[in-house]
């Protein structure tokens, strides 16, 4: 029993230092930590490009009226969720603040920070899917060449590993 107890209680005791470090890091427009993108970020990025791309994709009129109200609603949602879990972060720092926080009240508010994320990333993939319905299939593809060039600009540092093999 002893050899089961020492070494759950070093791994709790090494753990919450970086989960508590980890909550104090700011938090990227989509959600996430560090340079990755979230869900919330890339839907909403793929439609203002699309809007901002729209004679280089070939986009009509009638497109981009119904892609515009799209865009903001998924701005909206996205901004929420950010408060919503900015507000969820801060509630997980009080009930760790303690020494000896209560794990039941940390354990559901993991669940809780959880659940903000999963729920945003579906409402994300719905409005990215409502706006994919509504691109030909040839403005999907120059769509995704949009997206990939400018994923790429922003990783220097891949493409120059590419070309160094």
């Amino acid at each position: 029993m002893k050899r089961l107890v020492l070494p759950l209680l070093l791994t709790v005791v090494f753990a919450l230092p970086a989960y508590a470090q980890m909550m104090d890091m700011p938090m990227e427009p989509g959600g996430g930590y560090g340079p990755r993108m979230g869900m919330g970020r890339i839907g909403v990025d793929m439609m203002g490009m699309c809007l901002a791309n729209a004679d280089k994709i070939g986009l009509t009129d009638e497109q981009i009226k119904k892609i515009k109200p799209i865009h903001r609603e998924m701005e909206k949602k996205r901004a929420q969720f950010q408060a919503d879990l900015k507000i969820a972060e801060i509630d997980m720092k009080e009930i760790m603040d303690v020494k000896d926080f209560d794990m039941e009240k940390a354990s559901g508010q993991v669940k809780k920070i959880s659940d903000l994320r999963t729920a945003h990333q579906m409402e994300m993939l719905k409005g990215m899917k409502e706006v994919r319905s509504i691109l030909t299939e040839d403005q999907f593809r120059k769509m995704q060449k949009l997206m990939r060039e400018k994923m790429g600009e922003k990783k220097p540092g891949k493409k120059r590993m590419m070309k160094k093999q």
